[in-house]
């Protein structure tokens, strides 16, 4: 996607150096800084601290974190260093240990003399693959779109509603929700995305706003609770998000509030879309009840940063000094509440038998 004019993706490989290049993500939308990687630490800090965050990019720079480890050291003990930390960074993406464990198959069989070339070529491809998955999601999420469009008055806005951000800095390009979005918006359909500011983290406000302006799609901001209010006010053709992982059953883990847009969406019969590339679907959980839902830090709520009225970037407390905060990072949709899921391979149901058939090489338990 677009930053300033130019194409961008939000994690690739320095051309000169053979560093890994990310977007810090934290620094956003007030400074675009460009991160190099080299270590390990580097890569693990990064996904902890989340300079990269979104389900699909944190598997990415795991593959990439493991390559630059196998570059430092092509040993057995490297390869199972990094394959033992990188897990740990962040628990409820899938993505983080399915690239991991893609990596590590790869990798093990392969002399230490050639590891190091092969682990970069790995990782490149779980990269580039990220983003045909993602543009295909695109292309089938566009149908969805034009369906809509076509029972509306030439012209008309079509509103969609998104959640968190599941846009290109999620992934290493398109994004997942955005995907469909971006290829409308490049047909010339005259979409206008409503974009939760989703605290506690704001990565409505602070990514999607941002990156939906870079690329020149008309978007408003609007605080998380009023999405039920302008579902009932009719102002909401679609709701699209992402997904961190999704069990076998077609229940949907995502960032914390998507639930309650599932249940206004359903309430007022809104279509909810779940944009959902393959890597993060668990066949190994048979449902939402068995993701591990990550913790995160109280600071997160008690306390906000943004930009002054000097031009610094400052951290506030908002909370009474001593009051507690209780920070879950995700919470899980439960099948029933979403229209579809939109994965790479097309449109499917949100349910085994439907998710089993789409994908049975993943059933099979290949990677």
């Amino acid at each position: 996607m677009r930053v300033n004019g130019k194409p961008q993706r939000s994690i690739f490989v320095d051309p000169e150096t053979g560093a890994v290049c990310i977007v810090d993500q934290t620094l956003l939308p007030h400074r675009y800084e460009i991160r190099r990687l080299e270590t390990l630490d580097e890569f693990i800090n990064s996904i902890r601290h989340m300079w990269v965050r979104g389900a699909p990019l944190i598997g990415a720079t795991a593959a990439y974190g493991m390559a630059l480890a196998i570059r430092a050291d092509s040993s057995d003990a490297s390869l199972d260093d990094a394959g033992r930390r990188l897990p740990l960074a962040r628990p409820t993406a899938v993505n983080l240990a399915w690239a991991v464990k893609r990596m590590t198959a790869v990798l093990r069989p392969t002399p230490c003399n050639a590891r190091a070339e092969t682990a970069m070529a790995a990782a490149g491809a779980i990269a580039d693959e990220d983003v045909a998955i993602n543009s295909s999601i695109g292309e089938h999420g566009l149908e969805l779109i034009r369906a809509i469009a076509a029972h509306k008055a030439p012209g008309e806005k079509i509103n969609i509603l998104t959640h968190c951000n599941a846009g290109w800095l999620a992934t290493v390009d398109w994004g997942t929700a955005t995907a469909p979005i971006y290829k409308a918006h490049d047909a010339g359909l005259p979409v206008h995305v409503f974009v939760d500011e989703t605290r506690p983290r704001n990565q409505g406000a602070s990514l999607t706003a941002w990156e939906l302006g870079n690329h020149g799609v008309p978007h408003t901001l609007i605080v998380d609770n009023a999405g039920g209010h302008l579902m009932q006010l009719g102002m909401v053709d679609l709701v699209i998000v992402g997904t961190d992982r999704v069990a076998r059953n077609g229940d949907v883990c995502n960032k914390i509030g998507t639930y309650l847009k599932a249940l206004a969406a359903h309430d007022n019969g809104v279509p909810f879309y779940v944009a959902a590339p393959s890597p993060s679907i668990d066949f190994d959980l048979a449902d939402g009840g068995a993701i591990p839902i990550e913790f995160r830090g109280e600071e997160e709520v008690t306390h906000i940063s943004g930009h002054s009225a000097e031009g610094r970037l400052e951290t506030v407390r908002i909370a009474p000094t001593g009051t507690r905060a209780l920070n879950p990072g995700f919470d899980v949709t439960p099948a029933r509440l979403a229209t579809s899921l939109i994965t790479e391979r097309g449109i499917v149901a949100a349910n085994s038998a439907a998710l089993s058939k789409m994908f049975p090489e993943r059933v099979a338990g290949r990677l």
